[in-house]
């Protein structure tokens, strides 16, 4: 275990309505990431999985916030900015650079959660779940309700991989 039951800020469901249900699932889910990566250093957090892959909780991080800003900042907002740790000559520059460095873990946890920031802001400032995001997808508008439930399956199945990198690295198994 993690976290004894009775420090864990996650909750058992409860939410009342669409939008607590959306929101309460997806931040217990993005609490459950800092629950993955609790108490590691540096070298822990950028350990790679197994080769070949790029794989490990610092990248998750990475990742996320990169999800983050794309779904919210971009496709909702509409905000034309530069993507995080992504480039066209590393699109995979979340993960590949996740380094050793605390400099780089600092900046990966700042960086997600003001994203986390602006995603929770502008959910709880919508007028509905239905209203659609000003930019971003080629396949046409999304509803803010359908990102909701993306970021859920995103956060759930990255997750699942943060188990499976933390067990690797110290042998602690999450809940």
């Amino acid at each position: 275990m993690f976290v004894h039951p009775d420090e864990d800020a996650r909750t058992d469901g409860g939410f009342q309505g669409e939008r607590a249900v959306l929101a309460g699932y997806l931040r217990d889910q993005r609490l459950t990431l800092e629950l993955k990566c609790a108490g590691l250093d540096a070298e822990a957090l950028a350990r790679r999985s197994v080769e070949p892959s790029n794989l490990s909780l610092l990248g998750l991080v990475r990742h996320l916030a990169g999800v983050e800003q794309y779904w919210f900042r971009q496709v909702m907002a509409g905000q034309e900015i530069r993507r995080h740790y992504r480039s066209d000559e590393d699109r995979a520059g979340d993960f590949t650079g996740a380094v050793a460095d605390p400099a780089v873990v600092a900046d990966a946890w700042a960086t997600w959660r003001a994203e986390v920031a602006f995603a929770e802001q502008l959910v709880a400032e919508a007028p509905r779940l239905d209203v659609t995001g000003k930019g971003g997808r080629d396949d046409g508008p999304m509803e803010l309700r359908e990102v909701l439930i993306h970021m859920i399956e995103e956060y759930a199945r990255h997750n699942g991989h943060a188990d499976f990198l933390r067990e690797r690295i110290d042998g602690r198994v999450g809940q």
